[in-house]
């Protein structure tokens, strides 16, 4: 069996920040990275020692930030690059690393490369992006782009379609084309140079496409392009490096995240969060989860990648709708099983993620207009799904379940105005129940959502089992708990999360020479009788499991 090299990020937790919504420092209305700097301490009290930046470069804004125009900027609403200096010191200061969002699927439209490109076919920065001729006067062919319609848009200045698989506004870069590649590794080369810990890296996966073939994900190139890029950029240094595959599977995934290959640390797999989804359908096609069907998932990955890479461990992010809405119980049991959740994600064997106002338990928004979803997604899915048929109640109703705006409202700070984010008017509506979440009020609440995680993310630090032991599945057919053993040398962490409202009983067979404790439980009074235990709605419990030391006679 291979053993597992040990590296930094594998014990740390690492903490997403979507600067728009975090913290607003100026009253604009908009988060910045002063508010970010002002915000650190609190960070560093919830024991995080990564934050994940989301992406702060110039950008027109069409995609919130990941249509960059340069690289090299900040964006003017989020400061400046004194103040992008100023955050990583002031981080550094406390023990946080910084890893930056890259996107280089795509830029803007209004990058000064794209801007070239588009002016006549011989442009020297012309092959820095895919164009294609009408076929018969059409598009060149059916790909379709992520956010509704055709991959392809015509450009009639020169007759030729250029690729975007996101908006119009986002074209797609050709990495077949050396420059634009050495391009890219000059730019991740500065970040790594000014001081940044690692890259979070957006739609990786896509930059291999091969668009005569429709091929979007995993196209034949595309991990010889990740080696290329360790090679020039950060396989020089100890940085921490996860890319976002959604067409990733177990087998691919090692191809990423083995370290003999040197291409990624991790990925960020989303086979789990497809499963309330109809099969085959889009994601606004909703089903119910069923818990078998999640254990089945995650434990997939996590024997798939015990010795041959890492997990990324997460629920939520930018992207996702809130977990305590989609899988919890945003309502009477919101506190319990928002820290179900937590405790059945960071008992696995992988690096947690946590996104911003996770750790306060935000939920879904559920705005009543549309006007409200102010997502480009949202927003063109709706105009699809009203031509396609569906009734204004249908679509209304998966967005409150699924649309990226969910996890985009500002950050609940306080019960003062605008939920302590701003003094001016937000730039997005605040979900109104800030009046009770809120982090003033879970920083004052010693049984509050915020602790345990807290608890949670400091006893990764502290217990080599909960970072390299393995994983062992308890009752794979068992539809309301989901129960699982880490083990590393003699001591065993036994993890049971009772997924759902009801009471339900589970049993573990003790040996008599064993000591059983709980570490941590989401209810003040949890048994120790693993025996014969009952859980009450949502309770999740880590017990320690260890032989006891016969003592020599002297």
């Amino acid at each position: 069996m291979k053993k597992t090299k040990q590296n930094w990020w594998h014990k740390s937790v690492i903490y997403q920040i979507y600067p728009r919504s975090f913290y607003d420092s100026n009253g604009d209305g908009i988060g910045d990275l002063q508010g970010i700097i002002s915000k650190l301490d609190y960070l560093k009290k919830l024991g995080i020692d990564v934050i994940w930046l989301s992406p702060v470069y110039k950008s027109p804004n069409v995609d919130n930030g990941y249509d960059i125009s340069d690289y090299y900027s900040i964006l003017s609403e989020y400061g400046t690059m004194e103040d992008m200096n100023k955050l990583l010191l002031e981080s550094e200061k406390r023990g946080i690393k910084i890893i930056m969002d890259l996107v280089v699927n795509h830029t803007s439209d209004q990058h000064p490369w794209f801007i070239e490109a588009k002016k006549s076919k011989d442009n020297p920065y012309r092959d820095y992006y895919i164009w294609r001729d009408p076929v018969n006067g059409q598009v060149p062919n059916e790909l379709k782009s992520n956010f509704g319609g055709s991959a392809w848009e015509y450009d009639k200045n020169t007759n030729q379609y250029y690729l975007h698989f996101y908006s119009k506004e986002q074209p797609d870069l050709n990495w077949e084309h050396e420059e634009m590649k050495k391009s890219i590794w000059d730019m991740m080369n500065y970040w790594i140079d000014k001081g940044i810990s690692g890259f979070r890296m957006d739609v990786i996966d896509l930059i291999g496409k091969d668009p005569d073939q429709q091929i979007k994900e995993n196209g034949p190139k595309l991990h010889e392009y990740l080696q290329e890029m360790y090679k020039e950029t950060f396989g020089k240094h100890d940085l921490l490096t996860v890319g976002e595959t959604w067409g990733a599977t177990t087998e691919n995934a090692k191809l990423y995240s083995d370290p003999e290959r040197e291409e990624l640390n991790m990925v960020f797999q989303f086979e789990h969060l497809q499963l309330d989804k109809i099969p085959g359908k889009q994601r606004w096609d909703l089903k119910k989860l069923e818990l078998i069907e999640l254990k089945q998932v995650l434990s997939k990955w996590q024997y798939a990648l015990d010795q041959n890479g890492w997990n990324s461990l997460f629920w939520n992010n930018h992207d996702l709708p809130r977990i305590v809405s989609r899988w919890g119980n945003d309502r009477e049991y919101r506190v319990e099983s928002a820290k179900m959740l937590a405790t059945l994600l960071h008992g696995m064997k992988g690096t947690p993620y946590v996104y911003q106002g996770e750790e306060i338990g935000m939920t879904n928004a559920a705005f009543d207009s549309i006007d409200d979803y102010i997502d480009i997604e949202t927003q063109n899915i709706y105009k699809e799904r009203l031509a396609a048929g569906f009734s204004e109640e249908e679509i209304m109703k998966s967005f409150y379940m699924k649309a990226r705006d969910n996890a985009r409202t500002p950050m609940q700070w306080s019960n003062d105005i605008n939920a302590g984010f701003s003094t001016g008017k937000p730039w997005m509506k605040l979900n109104p129940n800030y009046t009770f979440i809120n982090v003033e009020s879970a920083i004052n609440d010693s049984e509050s959502i915020f602790y345990h995680y807290q608890k949670l993310i400091k006893m990764r630090k502290n217990n080599k089992t909960l970072v390299y032991g393995t994983y062992q599945l308890l009752n794979p057919g068992d539809e309301n708990i989901y129960a699982y053993e880490r083990i590393l040398g003699e001591e065993k962490l036994l993890i049971v999360c009772n997924f759902y409202e009801h009471v339900q009983d589970f049993s573990y067979t003790i040996a008599t020479n064993e000591n059983v404790e709980i570490l941590l439980s989401n209810y003040n009074d949890s048994s120790l009788e693993v025996k014969n235990l009952t859980l009450r709605p949502y309770e999740a419990i880590i017990y320690k499991i260890q032989q006891e030391r016969l003592e020599k006679n002297e």
